[in-house]
């Protein structure tokens, strides 16, 4: 168990920590370590939590255990959240075009044999995925603004060109935090230490970014080309019909209507004149 050094655990961390703790436990008894429990963008459900909510949701997880897959169960019982923070990045946009926030999560665990494995696990990045247990009094649409289902947009249809999620709010309980393998956040899971962590989500979440940018230009060069190839097409339609395609549908229906385009307007071909060397006419360039 020496050699799972996990995070270091100062003398703030460890009276949070005993705070939980029946026994007073000594630095060398926990192992500490740090996840991103939640954030503020659309998650595989077509739900996100607004940066209020995060807020709610962090004062509601200190204390809460982690166990696994959501199975309410004594014996599952393998560590606790002691401190949280919400973690704000301003200059990364989320895909509704707000800035950037998640929920950091400090968590425990004892440092016995039988958490041996757990704790390899961890470390070796095996137990990583997590998902939080919680619940909202508010769910908003949006679209239109309704709450609580009230009324007929349907999460993860495209509506006018933006997708129809839900925002939680009003978070009024948090009940645990999971080990998944599959988290509907597909950003949650156990932080690397030193720092790596927030580097390296920086890096993906800005190459996601730029993905979202890539294939918006060529959904809009595809409705470009598509209006030119084809004069009856109802570009609205068409357009609505683009944002459920991804790029390898939108790549082969670019190369179709760049030919048929191209049938229709043929581009001008310049012929340089033989003698275009030995005159300044300007008819020494013939299209």
């Amino acid at each position: 168990m020496e050699d799972w050094k996990g995070l270091p655990v100062t003398a703030e961390d460890l009276a949070l920590i005993n705070g939980l703790a029946k026994a007073e436990l000594t630095a060398e008894q926990v192992y500490a370590f740090t996840l991103r429990l939640c954030d503020n963008e659309v998650d595989r459900d077509f739900e996100r939590f607004g940066e209020e909510a995060l807020e709610q949701l962090g004062k509601l997880m200190v204390g809460k255990s982690g166990i696994f897959d959501h199975q309410w169960s004594a014996q599952g019982q393998t560590a606790r959240i002691y401190k949280t923070e919400v973690v704000r990045e301003p200059a990364v946009r989320t895909e509704a075009g707000d800035g950037y926030c998640w929920l950091k999560g400090w968590a425990y665990l004892l440092r016995t044999e039988k958490n041996g494995d757990l704790i390899a696990e961890i470390e070796g990045g095996i137990k990583k995925e997590v998902s939080v247990g919680c619940s909202a009094g508010r769910s908003i649409c949006s679209i239109c603004g309704a709450e609580n289902g009230e009324c007929a947009h349907v999460r993860g249809q495209v509506y006018d060109g933006g997708v129809c999620f839900m925002e939680l709010g009003d978070v009024r309980d948090a009940y645990e935090w999971s080990f998944v393998a599959v988290p509907a956040q597909r950003a949650a899971g156990v932080l690397k230490r030193f720092g790596q962590d927030q580097e390296g989500a920086r890096i993906l979440r800005k190459e996601a970014e730029l993905g979202r940018k890539y294939l918006k230009e060529l959904r809009r060069e595809v409705v470009r080309l598509a209006m030119l190839a084809d004069d009856g097409l109802d570009g609205g339609v068409f357009s609505k019909a683009a944002e459920r395609l991804e790029e390898p549908e939108l790549l082969e229906l670019r190369r179709a209507y760049e030919a048929r385009a191209a049938k229709r307007f043929p581009a001008p071909v310049q012929l340089r004149r033989r003698d275009a060397g030995k005159t300044e006419d300007a008819e020494a360039f013939l299209v």
